[in-house]
Order: C-alpha cells, then structure tokens, then sequence
C-alpha cells in the first residue's frame, strides 16, 4: 500500500484541483470484451486517449463500462458474429503529447497484436480546456497566444498519432479512426471576459472566443485524417445540433454541421460560427426531436453521460473482463439508446464507419 501513496495523491488532487484537474492526469486502462454467443473468434479494438475514451464519471478508483470505445465493440460483435475484445489504453488529463508519447507510442504493442482490427483515438480536449482557463483568468489586455498554442501543440500530435499509427499498427488493422471535440461548457461560456480586447478596449464574449478556435481544431483533425487514411467521427455535429430541422434549411442538424471531406478550413469555420450558428445547442440539452431532449453531458459539464455499470480503472489498478453483449442485434445500425448518452452517441458514430468484414 505504500508504494502507491504518492499515487493517491497524484489522483485525490485530480478531484481537488477544479479548474485546475486538467493539468493533473489519471490512468484509466480497461480492457473489456463482448462474449457472444456460439463464437469464440475474437477481434480487437485499440483505444487510445484522455478521459472521454476512458469514460471518466468522477471517480479516482471507476469509469464507465461501456465508454464510446466498448459501444462501438458491441456493435462490430454483431456486425461480424464474433467475440471483440474492446482495450483502452487511456489517461483522463493528458494533453495531446502526453497521449501521444506515453499511450500511443509507448504501448504501441497494443494496436500490434495480430487480433487488432479497428485503431481510434482522441486527444486535444485538455489542451483546449487548460488554453480556456488559461484565458479566463487574464486580466488588463486580452493575450490569444494560449489558444493559439493549444491549437498548434494539437495539430503536431495529432499528425504524429496518425503517422505512428499508419506505421506501426497490425498491418490487418481495417479502420482507424479520429475522434473530434465536442464544446464543453458552450452556455456557460456565454459570458464576458475579464480582459479587454487590444483593439476595441472592451471585454470580449468567452463564447464567440473560443468557438472560432474549436472549429480550427476540429476542421484540423478531420482533414488530416482524410489526408492519411483515417476517418473522423464529428462529435461536434453529433453532440452540438439536433437531430431534426430546426432552422428550416432541409438538412438535419447534426447532419449539416459535420465537417465536409474537402472543403477549406474557412469554409468550415465560417458554417460553424456564422451559417449555422443558430442551430448550435448545449449538449446538456440534446434535441433528438422538437420536443425531447437528452443530457449528453455530466454534472462536471464536461464529460459524456453513460450508461450501464462501472469498472475498476485508476487509482487500483484496471479492469480486464468479459460479458455479453446488452444487444445481439441492431435495428437499422442503432441500439435503443444509441442517441440518449453522451458515449452511446460517439460509440454509435465510430461504428458507422465499421466494414462489413474483419
């Protein structure tokens, strides 16, 4: 027990820290498998990433069972009849480098074992949260480098992920896939800043600060994986608009936010923080229609809802297990609660780029 003091306390600051927890970090690794029936064929999905893939819920010793990564398992075990063997290699506060050297590169074996069939990971949001609260606490004349730089730090990691990855996964590997951010905090953002701006004088609105700043990142990850084989899972669309024409336009929502393989990064920019602007929701308040609503985001206002139970991962250690699937099938490619949580959401969204055969 000694020997994991200085752990405990690395992880007790992690929930004590608030607006400073991100620059703390947590290991979460999971390793979970879909058992279904009549088979015993087994494939594995790789995921690497902060604490979205971890399915962090708050807890220093727990995460969610089925995080984006182990949904998207259960929907390749029906998809290919076969048990699947979801491995997350995660840690909740990492900034991109940190995911990047120490998960993807240093337990690079992972995506090189020979049942490995889908590679995906996700990073930035930690540089982006940490660039946030780095702004809000400004005072006298406002200074943009913070998010610059946690835009350039992602765009590095984010290429050399994909650059590792395209080098040293199993050569079986069939898809590899990108996962975006979605915008925690996005109504409570709608205030004004404590610095003024250096050319107009006046405080500015953190909101349409750091909206312009998400899109470039988000428009970055999905064109460089367009650019080196990947796919990119939108969870800007998917969490951000609607599932339902609410301005009139004849598109969905969700459907007309998401990014477009080949347009300019202005382009995209511009659609997401002017076009189409006015159909950007809180994720608090997902419209799957009209008139319902489901909360993708927790309590933190930051993390995806879940559901279902927990597993062991962080300060003791993590969770290597086997269960059935909750699903043995889908019905038009979703499962009942496919649009109800947060992870349900982005898990669902991995799988539709899911091919037909391992």
């Amino acid at each position: 027990m000694t020997t994991r003091f200085p752990q405990f306390l690395a992880a007790l600051a992690l929930l004590t820290l608030g607006a400073q927890a991100s620059a703390n970090t947590l290991t979460q690794n999971v390793s979970w498998t879909i058992d279904r029936p009549n088979t015993s064929t087994k494939y594995r999905v790789v995921a690497y990433g902060d604490s979205i893939y971890a399915g962090y819920n708050g807890s220093i010793t727990s995460a969610a069972k089925y995080s984006a990564p182990t949904v998207d398992a259960e929907y390749l075990s029906a998809l290919w009849n076969a048990d699947i063997e979801s491995v997350r290699r995660t840690k909740s506060g990492a900034i991109a480098s940190d995911v990047y050297n120490n998960k993807i590169v240093a337990e690079r074996s992972y995506m090189q074992d020979s049942s490995t069939r889908v590679v995906t990971f996700e990073m930035c949001g930690n540089d982006g949260l940490q660039a946030r609260t780095a702004f809000k606490g400004q005072s006298g004349t406002c200074d943009d480098s913070v998010l610059t730089a946690a835009e350039n730090n992602c765009k590095t990691y984010v290429a050399a992920a994909m650059d590792y990855i395209n080098a040293n996964a199993y050569a079986g590997v069939k898809l590899k896939v990108i996962s975006n951010l979605h915008y925690p905090g996005y109504a409570a953002d709608n205030v004004q800043s404590s610095c003024k701006d250096p050319n107009t004088g006046k405080t500015v609105n953190m909101q349409e600060k750091f909206l312009p700043s998400l899109a470039r990142i988000n428009f970055m990850m999905c064109d460089t994986a367009r650019q080196k084989g990947f796919k990119c899972t939108d969870n800007f669309a998917q969490y951000m608009g609607a599932d339902y024409d609410s301005n009139g336009d004849g598109q969905i929502d969700s459907d007309a936010l998401r990014y477009v393989a080949g347009e300019t990064q202005a382009s995209y920019v511009t659609r997401i923080t002017t076009t189409l602007r006015s159909t950007l929701r809180d994720a608090n308040t997902h419209f799957v229609s009209s008139s319902s609503s489901y909360d993708y985001i927790q309590s933190d206002d930051t993390h995806p809802t879940y559901t279902g139970a927990t597993v062991t991962a962080g300060l003791f250690g993590g969770t290597t297990g086997t269960g059935a699937p909750r699903y043995t099938s889908f019905s038009g490619g979703k499962s009942p609660v496919w649009n109800q949580y947060g992870h349900e959401r982005m898990g669902w969204a991995v799988s539709t780029y899911n091919v037909a055969t391992p």
